[in-house]
């Protein structure tokens, strides 16, 4: 073929749609009907009279692993032990390292706010409360920690009080600041990496998806959204989807079962770009064949599907077929239309919309069929069976990859409004919590036992995070040791600098006050009718 990435515009070879008899017999299989011979006229092969065309030679499914879960399959995984696979300890450490360091550097520069630091354990508690978020879906955060009684939830306080809570989230850091101020200076330049701020969880989470799990020979590949509305250079819009605005993701996923094996966020023109397009490139850039190995499936929107892409997934034995964009006249419906280019197949079928497919596997039609209610001639309903080649149907089976996996996190997802980076990294802590939800179900099947729900493997996760934590909450008292807790103005005189008193705000009320503690670094009033200063140190907060 002259040129791969022009899909070739004639129909060359029609199978009309069968009888309107409801329920035909065995033997009522649609039979190929050649089209005119001007029509059969070119260079691309058509097929000669009733013979169907021929599936070419496929390379044979050797998987580097065997496909599922790669645990030990005997052993008894806990769900917080599943969940560790993804986010490791090494992970958990480097978070709160940088947490720490990034909250002491906002308080070095003027930032007055309460902050102890962070333990590996309140981050297990911290993550929990998360997840916990997911399963009860409160419009606000505050209202977990409500003393309404129509909001009064005690597990909340049991494990953090709302205050630490949203400390943390003030504070979270997954990077090192120092080095992410080094980043920030390179920007406009070739050596800036704007995914900086999310690196080190990001790739640990993307390898351990490549290591605990092997897919089977059919893959989806699809976009994602992670919504935000942030002022970010690479937040997209996409006006097809659920959600409008946010960051965009590539997801490569096990077509059966929803598990995400490989992913990356989209951060716009790269340096690195082939030249054929995105398309392409995030197609490569997901299928990583070095370790998953040869003959598999992969199943694609028409956003993907080129001639050129496929022809080189071919030369690499990967299979792939997807829908492909085209404007053409409007056939009767059930009529199939196939061509083949080489070893390309497209094929065109009609039901309630025009469907074309370009593929590198199957046939065009193997005698399958499907019943539809459609209008006869004299306008009344009736089940017909109407042919549906092969590509079609097994596309409609495994492209649904991604949005099973979709799903599953759209079910309890844990997003709620923090900084504009950290939207990533609650819909990290989702993909972690649903892949590890699928070892459970593989690990179930092969033990014999009936898996959890997925609202249930949560519920256990939450209780396993939030008893890793000895303490709920590091006590004020701690903070009276060493250097005495004193109070001082913000400003020069008492109208300046005056700021919302932390006490008065955990009851619900904006006092402000020019005064806090130089200890604790936090804003308290001190007057007669209201000492916020002496309580803070005397019977602490909740």
């Amino acid at each position: 073929m002259k040129n791969c990435c022009q899909a070739p515009a004639r129909r060359l070879f029609a199978y009309p749609p069968t009888s309107k008899t409801p329920t035909p017999s065995a033997d009522d299989t649609v039979r190929p009907q050649p089209t005119p011979s001007k029509q059969n006229r070119g260079r691309p092969h058509s097929g000669r009279g009733t013979k169907r065309p021929a599936i070419p030679a496929l390379p044979n499914f050797l998987p580097k692993l065997n496909p599922g879960s790669q645990l030990v399959m005997d052993r008894i995984y806990s769900q917080l032990l599943l969940f560790q696979l993804f986010f490791t300890g090494s992970v958990v450490d480097t978070i709160v390292k940088n947490t720490n360091t990034f909250a002491r550097m906002r308080s070095e520069a003027g930032k007055h706010f309460l902050w102890l630091p962070l333990k590996a354990e309140e981050l297990h508690s911290y993550i929990a409360l998360v997840i916990y978020m997911g399963l009860l879906g409160a419009k606000n955060i505050i209202d977990y920690w409500s003393g309404k009684e129509i909001y009064r939830l005690p597990f909340p306080k049991s494990v953090m009080s709302r205050s630490r809570f949203q400390a943390i989230s003030w504070n979270l850091h997954l990077c090192d600041p120092e080095d992410d101020r080094e980043n920030s200076q390179k920007k406009g330049t070739q050596a800036y990496d704007r995914l900086f701020k999310i690196k080190p969880l990001y790739n640990d989470i993307v390898s351990a998806c490549k290591t605990y799990f092997h897919p089977d020979r059919q893959l989806a590949v699809d976009k994602r959204m992670v919504a935000t509305r942030a002022r970010i250079g690479i937040k997209q819009y996409m006006k097809d989807k659920p959600t409008n605005w946010g960051y965009k993701l590539y997801v490569l996923a096990d077509s059966a079962c929803g598990f995400t094996w490989n992913f990356f966020v989209y951060e716009g023109k790269s340096s690195l770009a082939t030249g054929k397009g995105l398309s392409y490139d995030s197609v490569m850039q997901l299928l990583d064949l070095s370790l998953l190995g040869k003959g598999y499936q992969l199943f694609m929107d028409n956003f993907y599907t080129s001639p050129c892409l496929f022809m080189d997934l071919l030369a690499k034995k990967t299979l792939a077929c997807g829908t492909i964009r085209t404007n053409r006249r409007r056939d009767q419906r059930g009529t199939i239309r196939w061509l083949r280019d080489g070893k390309l197949l497209f094929v065109k079928w009609i039901d309630t919309r025009e469907i074309t497919v370009c593929l590198t596997m199957h046939m065009a039609y193997d005698g399958d069929a499907v019943l539809r209610r459609v209008n006869n001639p004299e306008r009344e309903w009736e089940r017909r069976r109407i042919p549906i080649p092969v590509a079609v149907k097994d596309y409609n089976i495994y492209m649904g990859g991604v949005d099973l996996s979709d799903a599953l996190i759209g079910y309890y997802n844990v997003l709620h409004k923090t900084t504009k980076w950290y939207k990533t990294f609650f819909h990290f802590v989702d993909i972690v919590v649903v892949n590890s939800f699928i070892l459970h179900q593989h690990l179930s099947k092969a033990q014999n036992k009936n898996p959890l729900s997925q609202k249930e493997f949560r519920e256990r996760l939450v209780s396993e995070l939030a008893t890793q934590s000895s303490t709920s909450e590091p006590s004020t008292s701690a903070i009276s040791a060493g250097e005495p807790c004193c109070p001082e103005y913000f400003g020069s005189d008492a109208a300046s600098g005056r700021r919302v008193c932390a006490l008065c705000k955990l009851s619900g009320l904006k006092v402000k006050t020019p005064m806090y503690c130089t200890k604790c670094n936090v804003p308290l009033c001190l007057v007669p009718s209201r000492n916020c200063f002496r309580k803070w140190h005397t019977v602490g907060h909740s």
